[in-house]
């Protein structure tokens, strides 16, 4: 009986999940089914199978909105924020944990409570500093939007890895002569790598996905148009082309599903280290 029972209600938990499974993979299913018709056929169904395979919207969007070059500015912007991201707040990090001064807790207090500041509250001041600053425009400026609003999280997730780290490991390293730079490059940061994957994983998927920092601070700046902004050129006034702007939202996301896919077990690895044992 408690084996029908175990059974019974095994079985009834796959069939949930399986449901949930299917609700999530939906929108997966309508944009890829979608990127390969023809936009009348979407307006008069967009669930239905595609019963030719138009893949022609492809190359389209590769001519049309010069994928190659925004998917450089995307790598750039994203590469560069990602290494600074992960360079300053582990050091941050490790200081405020090795040092414990009122100075370093009231800076981490305050790196915890940007935390909770929404991003739309801050978007005018933003527009304001970044043009009072010379910033908007350039490469460096969203580089360093993103590593100003990359930092709190990052901070955050590396003070509670730091703190599982023997602290007697540095202190054989200082014996051996090593100045704090050594200590840190050479015996703390080699022992960080679940934690630092789990921060450059989900700086990545932020920074590649995100539509609002470009706009306000790369403006009109053709030149360093992201594969965000690109693929909002099929969205006019009057007309949407959704054939090519799914065709192009495929092409976007499938570079970085590859790269979450191959790294996502670090993030419950990373995470729990830092917050089981911290």
């Amino acid at each position: 009986m408690n084996a029908s029972r175990y059974n019974t209600r095994t079985l009834l938990l796959e069939v949930i999940a399986i449901l949930l499974a299917l609700v999530f993979l939906a929108p997966f299913y309508l944009v890829l089914s979608n990127s390969v018709k023809t936009l009348k056929e979407i307006l008069l169904d967009a669930a239905s199978f595609p019963s030719l395979f138009h893949w022609s919207n492809y190359s389209d969007v590769w001519s049309m909105i010069d994928f190659p070059k925004a998917f450089l500015n995307s790598l750039q912007i994203t590469g560069f924020s990602v290494v600074l991201i992960v360079i300053l707040s582990s050091m941050a990090a490790y200081q405020i944990v090795r040092r414990p001064t009122k100075f370093n807790n009231f800076v981490f207090l305050l790196l915890v409570a940007a935390m909770i500041i929404p991003f739309q509250s801050l978007m005018l001041q933003l527009v304001r500093v970044t043009s009072l600053l010379e910033l908007r425009g350039h490469l460096y400026g969203i580089i360093a939007c993103y590593l100003g609003f990359g930092m709190p999280l990052s901070v955050f997730l590396f003070h509670g890895f730091i703190k599982t780290v023997p602290v007697e490991l540095e202190e054989a390293a200082r014996v051996d002569g090593s100045n704090p730079y050594g200590v840190f490059f050479r015996i703390v940061f080699p022992l960080l790598m679940p934690i630092i994957v789990t921060v450059i994983i989900l700086n990545t998927l932020w920074i590649w996905n995100d539509y609002l920092m470009p706009v306000l601070v790369i403006g009109g700046n053709k030149d360093l148009t992201t594969l965000p902004l690109a693929v909002t050129k099929f969205f006019g006034q009057y007309t949407k082309k959704w054939d090519l702007a799914l065709a192009g939202l495929v092409m976007a996301v499938v570079p970085i599903l590859i790269f979450f896919l191959s790294l996502q077990k670090y993030i419950v690895e990373g995470v729990t280290a830092g917050s089981v044992k911290g």
